[in-house]
């Protein structure tokens, strides 16, 4: 059976709910849907920046910074961030802070991201396969990363970290 998720409002940028639909369908249409986020960081200030695997229905082998996924029919953002967050990094046991909502838009992707924020200090797991490898990482080292346009970066997130809530937060020391 295929996953079902939930479609939004593409007008509505608080995340209003309008109907659902199979992952493909969404994929294929590239129809408005939501995606749960969670930038990770560790109390020293690092951010976790994996590579997604190859698996991937969207931007296969690109780096990223958000651990996340699409949001199921029927599921909340809060309980998708959670699950999403366990499932691609094993963390399990915190509770992310949300930070912001925001659409993005592009060939292939049509997402309204509910972007949560968490610090982490234990091991990171990749528990479902959908990242290849991943490191610790400065902010400065990876805004200086992004501004090679060829690294192969995310495009959702490369935009998301552009965004002056995200910087001052990367910016920040976690907790402050």
């Amino acid at each position: 059976m295929s996953e079902r998720v939930a479609l939004y409002d593409p007008d509505d940028p608080q995340g209003r709910v309008v109907g659902a639909a199979s992952r493909e369908r969404m994929r294929r249409e590239n129809l408005p849907h939501g995606a749960a986020s969670v930038l990770v960081r560790r109390g020293s200030g690092e951010v976790f920046v994996h590579r997604r695997s190859e698996a991937k229905d969207v931007w296969p082998g690109h780096h990223d910074c958000f651990a996340g996924g699409v949001i199921g029919a029927g599921e909340d953002p809060d309980v998708a961030v959670r699950r999403e967050l366990a499932e691609e990094l094993g963390i399990a046991g915190v509770e992310p802070a949300p930070v912001l909502r925001r659409w993005f838009h592009d060939e292939q992707v049509r997402a309204l991201s509910f972007v949560y924020a968490v610090v982490w200090d234990g091991a990171v797991r990749f528990a479902d396969g959908e990242v290849a490898a991943g490191r610790w990482e400065r902010p400065d080292r990876l805004y200086e990363r992004l501004q090679d346009p060829s690294w192969p970066f995310v495009p959702d997130g490369r935009e998301l970290l552009g965004l002056p809530a995200i910087e001052a937060l990367l910016r920040s020391a976690p907790g402050a």
